[in-house]
């Protein structure tokens, strides 16, 4: 009987340190496909804000796409200049008047660049050539003081 009792309090125990785990996870994945194999074994490159930052004052061709969820974007006064919000599920189809050798820059606001990270990975699968996470997200971006415009409405 004692044992029952440990075995249901340690049960307990861990199903609330999994909800505790995942109850502040900001990425919405509803409608991310899994990666194929494929994607996975793709290594993607970052890119530092300041190097972002040198690129867009001297106009260098960067296509920066801006993978906040939903609704971050819409609390959001301001985005990246130069930057097109999507979603991660639909990064490839926004960008397929891209030319797949353009150099293209994804961001989030996600903790570890998660959703900027399996953006890229898919332009990647798909043909693009030259494809960036911008380190440290939205947050670097603006700690770095980085261009910036408003959004649109």
């Amino acid at each position: 009987m004692r044992s029952k009792k440990c075995f249901g309090v340690l049960t307990a125990a861990l199903a609330a340190c999994q909800t505790m785990t995942f109850a502040f996870q900001n990425v919405d994945v509803s409608g991310i496909k899994p990666q194929t194999e494929q994607e996975q074994l793709v290594k993607v490159e970052f890119i530092a804000p300041d190097e972002l930052k040198t690129k867009i004052a001297n106009n260098e061709p960067v296509f920066i796409v801006d993978l906040r969820g939903p609704s971050l974007y819409a609390q959001a006064d301001k985005t990246i200049k130069g930057a097109v919000h999507t979603k991660v599920r639909r990064v490839v189809h926004r960008l397929r008047e891209v030319p797949r050798d353009r150099e293209v820059v994804t961001y989030c606001e996600c903790p570890a660049d998660e959703a900027a990270i399996i953006g890229a990975r898919s332009l990647l699968a798909n043909g693009f050539k030259r494809v960036r996470v911008l380190k440290g997200g939205w947050n670097a971006w603006l700690q770095a003081g980085g261009q910036l415009k408003p959004r649109p409405r």
